[in-house]
């Protein structure tokens, strides 16, 4: 489990914060971190992350587009979605683009881990 590198893409830098620090915490690297799916597809190209974590609603290109396009890059990519409440048809459509799983904010650290730990193994 340790060890394992994940970007974080969220617009909200606090989201961000909060996801790393649970990571950080329960022994994954966080190799880095993109406020938008334009800088996230950029940095999984360029970092090569086991897994993304990455927010629905962003501005320039959000979650679902920066899920398609990274699948394009690399099929077997891991990604989990982070949704709002309320969002499930967006939770749906990012599954249906290749999410691997999702989990929804406000987060509890429990569940993130589970998330994390069922897809890097």
């Amino acid at each position: 489990m340790a060890g394992k590198n994940i970007l974080i893409v969220d617009d909200a830098a606090f989201m961000r914060m909060m996801i790393r620090e649970i990571l950080a915490k329960n022994g994954y690297t966080i190799v880095g971190e993109a406020e938008n799916g334009i800088r996230a597809v950029e940095l999984f190209q360029e970092l090569q992350p086991d897994l993304v974590i990455m927010d629905i609603t962003m501005p320039e290109m959000d979650g679902i587009a920066a899920v398609r396009a990274i699948r394009k890059l690399d099929a077997e990519a891991s990604i989990i979605m982070c949704s709002a409440m309320g969002q499930q048809a967006l939770v749906i459509e990012s599954i249906q683009a290749g999410a691997k799983d999702f989990i929804v904010k406000p987060f509890q650290a429990e569940r993130v881990i589970e998330a994390v730990a069922k897809i890097t193994g």
